[in-house]
């Protein structure tokens, strides 16, 4: 049974629960959003099992006593199956979160989180990411300021690296892709929902490019 810690909605530690409790009364709590890039600027989106759309690399709850760089590294480690260095790691930014949903069996879904979104540079082989299948399709790798265009509408397709996985065997290729293929929920937009992390990446590089 999984338990996570619930705030009050300015962020004050209130104690845990089960999460299917949390999702049924509307409590606040945390999730992880976790982004890794390599020292090129390209980024790695993680392709959806259930709508084949990418969206961050990896990402879910955290867990009750857990930190947020912890459940950075365990999203990240039970997703795509490598283990990252979390010190590493930056803070983009903390929203809130609100969205109710109508499941099939007729329940209300109610998620309130604090969305904790981070990135962390990842400079290891391709080879050795281990997808989690039931979960993921793969991962595309796009160079951060070609996303950044794209999602601004300053161009219609960009060049992604699709990395997919049969069995222990790794596939590269390279595709065109448009905003189509990102997640992006009604009432967002692509820059809106993506932009922040993809400028706090350029900025993380050039930094790096002055020393």
């Amino acid at each position: 049974m999984e338990y996570l810690d619930i705030y009050d909605e300015k962020g004050n530690y209130l104690g845990k629960e089960e999460r299917d409790i949390v999702h049924r009364d509307a409590l606040w709590h945390n999730t992880v959003h976790c982004w890794l890039y390599d020292k090129f600027g390209n980024v790695y989106f993680q392709i959806r099992k259930d709508s084949n759309t990418f969206y961050t690399t990896a990402s879910g709850h955290v867990s009750a006593g857990e930190t947020i760089k912890e459940a950075f590294a365990r999203e990240v480690k039970e997703e795509i199956g490598i283990d990252v260095d979390i010190d590493k790691s930056s803070k983009v930014n903390i929203f809130k979160f609100v969205m109710d949903k109508i499941k099939k069996d007729g329940s209300v879904f109610r998620d309130r989180a604090f969305s904790n979104v981070y990135v962390c540079e990842y400079n290891d082989d391709i080879d050795k990411f281990e997808f989690d299948l039931e979960e993921i399709n793969g991962l595309a790798k796009i160079n951060s300021r070609d996303a950044l265009k794209l999602l601004s509408g300053e161009e219609e397709e960009v060049e992604a690296y699709i990395i997919t996985q049969e069995e222990k065997e790794k596939k590269l290729i390279s595709k065109n892709v448009s905003v189509k293929d990102f997640l992006i929920n009604e009432n967002e937009t692509g820059i809106g929902k993506y932009g922040e992390v993809l400028e706090k990446i350029i900025e993380l590089v050039l930094e790096v490019e002055r020393i």
